[in-house]
């Protein structure tokens, strides 16, 4: 055998002798990494433009949380967060944000198939008048901007003036999404349901201060504002995607909270509406408030159960329903997944 045909058998052997090691190399690696396909999630939004509890998502958005997670995230808003669940329930979308005490009667009502993953205890509702000598007993009969019947600022309204001894039928709702300020401070309306937040705005606006008739949190101090729900159907055959998602968003909270994140948690602020200032400024009051859960799913079961209580009281969940029990509005096991995919523990 000549030289040349010994160094080419010797080649040809060493080449067949690493095909599998290469093959097996090749196998590896497209199975962790970028190669894995992305499940994409549709997340439903309430109001348009959003109000500012969906800063978190939009945070995860921009910072490529999810990306890293491994989970697409399309963010879809909705006129208010009613419809962003009755979405979910339909199957239009995967989860949403949406008002707790709207979940908490429509579980009750109608046995809706919503569970929530994680939720917002503090809400920030204020009734606002544009008129300082007005009272609580003075807003029956008038036009009061809501976001729609039915819907989150609907609900608050409800609670709101329960203390004056009236209900939102009592008033003429008027449907305007998250464009309540800006009604306002038009000079179109002199009632609304409003945001904390709302309040600087309006009054830059109008030039004239928006008098507070009543405080959420003064009304009613055990109380719960809004929660991330899916279906108990997807909350089981979707369960990665969503525990990807939440990983995300969590992890999008300590964003937020750190002040040298300011301007860039202001630029994802930008689809609220807010410009760069009242974005910033929104954050703070909200840090302040610690309005997004640094410490747990964000659903605290005293809180749910009072939730449940005042909606029996007000006719949210009807004589005849059998009002949803805790066990059956949450679901903790998604957080908890989500929880050790940051790096931390169970907290529920």
């Amino acid at each position: 055998m000549t030289m040349l045909r010994k160094s080419l058998l010797r080649k040809s052997l060493l080449s067949k002798s690493l095909m599998p090691a290469l093959a097996l190399a090749a196998l590896a690696g497209s199975s962790t990494g970028p190669a894995r396909a992305q499940e994409t999630l549709t997340l439903g939004l309430p109001a348009i433009p959003p109000v500012f509890v969906s800063v978190q998502a939009y945070v995860a958005l921009q910072e490529k949380l999810f990306e890293k997670h491994g989970v697409k995230v399309i963010m879809r808003p909705f006129d208010s967060g009613a419809n962003a669940a009755r979405a979910t329930v339909a199957g239009d979308v995967d989860f949403a944000i949406s008002p707790t005490p709207l979940i908490v009667n429509m579980i009750s009502n109608a046995n809706a198939e919503l569970v929530g993953i994680y939720g917002y205890e503090h809400p920030d509702w204020l009734l606002g008048s544009m008129d300082p000598t007005k009272k609580c007993e003075d807003i029956k009969g008038q036009p009061v901007g809501v976001d729609s019947e039915g819907g989150a600022r609907s609900i608050a309204l409800n609670q709101l003036i329960r203390s004056c001894g009236l209900t939102a039928k009592d008033t003429q709702q008027v449907a305007l999404s998250s464009n309540v300020g800006t009604a306002m401070a038009s000079g179109q309306l002199n009632w609304g349901v409003l945001h904390i937040d709302d309040v600087p705005i309006i009054e830059r606006q109008a030039g004239k201060k928006v008098a507070t008739i009543l405080d959420i949190n003064k009304v009613a101090p055990l109380n719960h504002y809004m929660t991330i729900v899916t279906t108990r159907e997807k909350a089981d055959k979707k369960k990665e995607a969503l525990t990807r998602a939440l990983a995300a968003m969590i992890e999008a909270v300590a964003f937020i909270y750190d002040p040298k994140n300011a301007d860039a948690v202001a630029k994802a602020a930008e689809p609220t509406g807010r410009d760069a200032d009242e974005a910033r400024t929104s954050t703070k009051m909200y840090t302040a408030m610690n309005f997004w859960p640094r410490q747990g799913m964000g659903l605290p079961q005293k809180n749910i159960d009072e939730i449940i209580e005042t909606q029996k009281k007000v006719g949210g969940i009807r004589a005849n329903a059998t009002p949803v029990t805790y066990e059956r509005f949450a679901n903790p096991t998604i957080y908890n997944d989500a929880l050790k995919m940051t790096g931390g523990g169970k907290t529920n």
